[in-house]
Order: C-alpha cells, then structure tokens, then sequence
C-alpha cells in the first residue's frame, strides 16, 4: 500500500511541528519525503518500529514513480533526444551546418557529429553532448543541442537582425528576457565598456560596430552554425542608464523555439558575466 502525504502525516510522523527536521510543518516533511525522495529518517521522533517498514514502502513507490515530483529538466531533454535520435547524423550535420566526426576523442567508436558551440566545439552523438575533453554539457544545454538538431532547417541566416519582441509568441517571454538577461548585463558592465569588449572577444563575438551607429559596442557571436546573436550596448552617459539589446536573425525560429532561444540568450549572459566576476 503507497504512502500518500497524509498517510505519512497521520500514521507516521508526530504531528508536533517541533521543527526538529528543518521544515515548519510535519505536513510540509511529509510533502517533501513522498514528492522529492527526502530521507525518512531526517524526522528524530518517529517510532523506530515503524521507520524502517515505512521507508520499504516509500521506496517501493518511487521505483514506480508514484507521486514524485516530476524533473521537468531530465523530460524535456528525453523528449528532445527523441525527437532527434530518428534521424540520420548525416542529414541533421548537413541541415545545421556540423561535420561528421572521427572516431577519435571522448566520442571515439560512437556515431557523432561535430558541431561549433559559441567559443567551443562539442561532440553530439544521439545520447549524449560532450565537449571536446569528455565533459557532458549541463542538461539545459543538452535539451536546446537536441532540439537544434531535430528543428534545424535548412536556411541560411540571412543577415537581417530582429529584437526578440518582434518574433511571435514572445509576449510571455519579453519580462524573462528583461530580467534575465539585459538588467543583469547592464548592471555588470555599465561604466565598463572596455569590460565588456574584452568579455565579447573572450566569447568569441566578432565587432561589428561599423553596421550600427548608436550603440558604443555591437558584437555578435556565432551561437551555431546557422545561428547568430547581436549584442548592442549603450553605455550610462550624462545622465542616461546603460542600455542592452540582443538581436537575432530573422531565420532563428526555424531552427530553435522561443524558450530555446531565451535560453541562448541567458547562456550569453553568463558567459559574459562570468568574465568580470
């Protein structure tokens, strides 16, 4: 017989909220031991009787799943495996731009692409996305690899540079994209304009302030092959904040989604961030 939260709570713990596990409540315990694994034993009050038959039980429900809190990360990078595993690395290389790889490297005796990433190049097989020294990139990153793989048309980038409120479906986005990434690179880099130059080049962006005339800076970095993002910035002077605006080919959507291209766009944030910090 599973243990639900109020099973837990009315056969199991104390019902004293004394605190002792971390957590206010013996409800709030009870959510997090059935939802997200969290160890039985972190109650010091429970009846040693009935502390071990319980766990039994508890760990008999997550072998099936029951009730545990869903890992929305570790879903949608299967479901973005999937989607690419039915297709041929050599059709996916030619649509996006990646070359074949050897059999050499952390990938060597496994199918697997090439593909320049930002300032690196990583190694794409169906199950997996490595650097070049073997290290597995962060599941995020994986997911959005995936779904480039799965998504990515066969248009080239055409040079014609849109703000990312000019792309449908972007209205629950553009707060996310405020937040996330043009305040905190405002906040990081305004009054440090040569910071920012110096972060750009380290990410591998190109200067291309002769095709914009009123930002102080405009660099724009090759996320993939046939994917492109242009980071315009407007240093604080006399009286006026710094500014930030990322741009991106008018062609992005066929090969990324909204949420993938957000993602992009925080990624940037960090690698640029992490340069003055």
């Amino acid at each position: 017989m599973a243990l639900s939260v109020v099973d837990l709570y009315v056969k199991i713990l104390p019902r004293t909220n004394c605190k002792d596990c971390g957590f206010p409540t013996c409800i709030a315990f009870a959510g997090m031991v059935v939802s997200e694994k969290l160890p039985l034993k972190n109650c010091p009050h429970i009846d040693p009787a009935l502390l071990a038959p319980a766990q039994e039980e508890l760990n008999e429900q997550y072998a099936l799943g029951k009730w545990l809190k869903k890992d929305m990360a570790a879903e949608s990078l299967s479901l973005a495996k999937e989607k690419a595993a039915s297709m041929a690395l050599e059709d996916i290389a030619q649509r996006i731009g990646a070359s074949l790889g050897t059999h050499d490297g952390p990938l060597k005796k496994i199918d697997h692409i090439v593909l320049p990433y930002f300032n690196r190049t990583v190694l794409i097989s169906k199950s997996r996305v490595t650097d070049q020294t073997g290290g597995d990139l962060t599941r995020n990153e994986q997911t959005v690899i995936y779904i480039h793989m799965a998504s990515g048309g066969t248009t080239s980038p055409t040079g014609n540079m849109k703000s990312f409120k000019e792309f449908p479906n972007t209205v629950s986005k553009i707060v996310s994209m405020r937040n996330q990434v043009e305040i905190p690179l405002k906040k990081a880099f305004s009054a440090r304009k040569q910071n920012l130059e110096i972060a750009c080049k380290k990410a591998g962006g190109t200067n291309v302030k002769d095709r914009y005339e009123s930002p102080d800076l405009a660099f724009q970095f090759r996320v993939f092959p046939k994917i492109f993002i242009t980071l315009l910035f407007w240093d604080a002077n006399e009286g006026f904040e710094a500014d930030v605006k990322l741009l991106f080919d008018e062609t992005i959507l066929d090969h990324l989604d909204i949420e993938a291209t957000l993602f992009l766009s925080e990624h940037l944030c960090r690698l640029l961030t992490e340069q003055v910090t």
